[in-house]
């Protein structure tokens, strides 16, 4: 049925590749129902867009396809009250507006400002990947959190409130993520004042979820923007440059947002699910290990065949037609950027992890206007980590679980051993 595409249960134990093989092949644009989930009532329903070249077309096509509109997660914000909220983020944009939020913080992502932390990164995944028996994925989730925390200007004892807050918006589907709080004892007297604004309950008074990504179910999370871009400490980050870059109070609360869930929780996802991948085809990391120097097209193999990101949504901004389909204005329209990147007219043996694969035009990080702004700092701290769990033994010790999300393509644990 059509629907377990759209189903979060259906990701907890897989990727339908299978599904979305057989629908590349025999409706490339699909009408996909969105049935009840839980709490969640049903939505409209959307068209899933399957092949490459689909994909692509309209992920650089914003004036057909729009961001904007009705923002980018499959289910339609609550209010119009929140759809105004969140069309404010620099991922829920058209151009030209995009294009001027992004402008205000490409400098802290460039390849040069990257290359100013490469070392930092390093010495940082030195010290997490050490001989023992861990869970890959609390592990290496320090590394993207640590990374943002000294981008940011975050004090290192509230790093664990950006692992929170992206669990909380990213794992709203899972019951293991969507309350989850690690936060300790220490905290800085900034997030413990800006706690006291943290909902005390996620329900409405009519029995239905608070949308996760509204004003409301973040507040604290946004209290925490404001007092720590007005830092004195952090005159001249990249949070007081937005302020200063002229953001209205809703686009400075969902830039922070987007810095402190989407180069959080990608990567959180996209290494555990690239060791994972290892260990299940030794003889690729064998051959990675007798040759290192292939492992900048061994990541760009990982990304492509266990992308983060599973899905994005756009709108439709008229009547058009797509593979054939007519779609009308206003219509959701989502891309299967997993699909995508097992498209057997685009990539030779699909299936196949293959880490010498060359070229390589995933769309793991997106394409067109909204290519991932951090996809060089992404690949820095993958690399990073595999380099240094390469010299090691490393061996599941228990089964890994995945992630109820129709979003992200996640694990929640990665028990492995890893020796010298």
């Amino acid at each position: 049925m059509l629907e377990e595409i759209f189903l979060p249960a259906t990701y907890a134990t897989g990727v339908p590749y299978d599904t979305f093989a057989r629908l590349r092949a025999e409706s490339p644009v699909c009408w996909i129902p969105e049935p009840p989930v839980g709490a969640w009532p049903a939505g409209t329903g959307y068209w899933a867009v399957f092949r490459h070249a689909d994909v692509k077309h309209v992920l650089r096509s914003p004036d057909l396809f729009s961001s904007n509109l009705g923002a980018t997660q499959i289910r339609d914000p609550d209010t119009p009250e929140d759809l105004a909220f969140v069309r404010a983020m620099m991922l829920n944009q058209d151009p030209p507006e995009h294009s001027r939020l992004r402008r205000i913080v490409a400098a802290a992502f460039t390849p040069r400002a990257v290359r100013a932390l490469e070392e930092t990164i390093g010495e940082r995944a030195r010290t997490l990947v050490n001989p023992g028996e861990v869970d890959f994925v609390a592990l290496v989730s320090d590394l993207p959190v640590w990374t943002l925390a000294h981008i940011m200007g975050v004090p290192s004892e509230d790093r664990a409130l950006l692992y929170d807050w992206a669990s909380r918006v990213i794992g709203y589907q899972d019951a293991d993520y969507a309350t989850l709080s690690t936060a300790a004892d220490g905290l800085s007297p900034m997030a413990q004042a800006a706690l006291a604004h943290r909902p005390t309950t996620m329900t409405r008074p009519d029995g239905r979820p608070v949308n996760p990504r509204s004003r409301a179910a973040l507040a604290d999370m946004f209290a925490y923007a404001h007092a720590l871009a007005a830092r004195p400490a952090n005159a001249g980050s990249v949070m007081s440059r937005m302020l200063a870059g002229g953001l209205t109070q809703d686009e400075f609360e969902n830039m922070f947002f987007l810095f402190a869930v989407a180069g959080n929780e990608t990567l959180r996802n996209g290494i555990p699910g690239g060791l994972l991948t290892l260990l299940e085809h030794p003889a690729q990391l064998s051959k990675l290990r007798g040759d290192p120097s292939l492992l900048p097209t061994a990541i760009e193999e990982m990304l492509r065949y266990w992308p983060p990101v599973l899905d994005f949504r756009r709108t439709a901004t008229r009547p058009l037609t797509l593979s054939g389909r007519h779609i009308d204005a206003g219509d959701k329209v989502v891309v299967y950027h997993a699909s995508a990147n097992r498209d057997e007219t685009v990539f030779a043996s699909p299936d196949t992890f293959d880490i010498t694969r060359s070229p390589n035009d995933h769309v793991s990080f997106g394409f067109g206007p909204h290519f991932c702004l951090g996809a060089h700092l992404a690949r820095t701290q993958m690399r990073a980590i595999f380099s240094n769990l390469l010299p090691l033994k490393i061996h599941l010790s228990g089964t890994p679980t995945r992630l109820a999300s129709n979003f992200q393509n996640g694990l929640k644990t990665l028990p492995v051993t890893l020796t010298r």
